[in-house]
């Protein structure tokens, strides 16, 4: 009977709550609250203005919802062949490096995740030191020219296909896979590949979608390498037009002295235009994220943690 009173305390006790929990509960709510519109508001933003009237912008240019809706700013951007070219050369910059990123780091960890590879320290040793010292933009271009990779797509996502944070990110999730399992497969006859592909990869669908998610965020955001490494316009990527649509329209605000009224509106980019072209370019992510976020913070954890 003590006991059963004693459980019967201990749930009244948390049922009844006092003044000052339920002040920390409501700031709490408050700040999450106050933090998810900071971070949601912005794209709200884009959304709105670019569905909505110049005139409505102009007039309200922190609006929360669209008004006066105008989808010309969306045909502009399907319609132009220069963005809709960029767009293709992202998707197979993105899918290509993902893809070799995902390859090159998968057969670099898997052997080094193994404690009988013989000078693994001194491999370990070269791939920490790629962390800590880099050769710099000229030595990189100077590689990739002499590569006959320059003015080519290749170059956007070959010279970083490996990196020692995926490498090692990976090398700590194999080996928290159960050594049996591997001794196992090796005892039926299965080779290393083997063993790599029927047993190790199926248990790492974690850790593979989460340097997928890593690797392709980089590269489809990624315009510093088309500016230093691409000269052709049909082979500019999608982040790279954007950024000349929002320097023209810079420009003729500059040459304009910032009177928005003499800006020629059907010539030269909008508001509207950049904000449509802005949401065309982070759309894919936006809708591969949720699929793979349940991979997300476990891969990253499991991979941080184990090893």
């Amino acid at each position: 009977m003590v006991g059963v009173n004693a459980s019967k305390l201990r749930i009244g006790s948390r049922i009844r709550r006092t003044k000052s929990d339920w002040v920390v509960t409501i700031v709490s709510y408050l700040v999450v609250t106050l933090f998810a519109l900071t971070v949601i508001y912005p794209v709200l933003n884009i959304i709105a203005v670019s569905v909505s009237s110049y005139r409505s912008y102009q007039l309200t240019p922190w609006m929360f919802f669209p008004y006066e809706f105008d989808f010309g700013a969306f045909s502009a951007v399907f319609s132009s062949r220069l963005i809709m070219r960029s767009y293709l050369n992202t998707i197979i910059i993105t899918l290509g490096g993902t893809t070799l990123v995902l390859l090159l780091t998968t057969i670099t960890a898997y052997p080094l995740s193994r404690s009988e590879l013989k000078g693994k320290p001194i491999f370990m040793t070269y791939i920490i030191f790629t962390m800590v010292f880099n050769g710099g933009l000229i030595p990189n271009f100077l590689l990739v020219r002499t590569l006959g990779m320059h003015d080519t797509l290749f170059a956007l996502f070959v010279p970083g296909a490996l990196s020692a944070f995926f490498v090692i990110l990976m090398i700590n999730f194999f080996k928290g896979i159960p050594s049996s399992l591997i001794e196992a497969a090796r005892i039926d006859g299965a080779s290393e590949m083997r063993v790599l592909m029927r047993v190790v990869l199926p248990l790492s669908t974690a850790i593979l979608a989460t340097i997928a998610l890593f690797a392709s965020v980089g590269l489809w955001n990624n315009f510093f390498n088309a500016v230093v490494f691409i000269r052709r316009q049909e082979l500019w990527p999608v982040q790279l037009v954007l950024r000349e649509i929002i320097m023209a329209a810079n420009m003729a605000v500059l040459q304009a002295d910032g009177n928005f009224a003499e800006v020629n509106l059907r010539n030269l980019p909008t508001v509207s235009l950049r904000y449509a072209a802005l949401i065309v370019t982070m759309l894919p992510i936006m809708c591969v994220y949720p699929f793979i976020q349940k991979y997300f913070v476990s891969g990253v954890m499991i991979g941080a943690v184990k090893g």
